[in-house]
């Protein structure tokens, strides 16, 4: 497995934002699990949010940064995955 692989919200040809794919299982769940949670308490606050006083650029914006927390939370997952799955090999 590559040492390194690129974070699917890389925006150019060239990935910047890596997922370091022999780290150990604990960091990568903690790594995962803290991006879920913010991720889920953003969402929780727009849930929560008057729609009628949000500016439409605002709730865009929220959404936008909860999926990507959200994005990066899931491609560490798939990182720890395929760990775990070599491990039972």
């Amino acid at each position: 497995m590559n040492p390194h692989m690129p974070m699917t919200q890389n925006e150019c040809d060239i990935p910047v934002l890596l997922v370091a794919t022999q780290a150990p299982l604990d960091v990568l769940h903690s790594n995962a699990a803290t991006r879920f949670l913010a991720g889920t308490q953003m969402m929780e606050s727009l849930a929560s949010l008057d729609i009628t006083q949000a500016k439409g650029a605002d709730v865009q914006q929220l959404a936008h940064a909860a999926a990507m927390l959200l994005r990066d939370g899931c491609d560490v997952m798939d990182v720890l995955g395929r760990q775990i799955r070599a491990a039972m090999v």
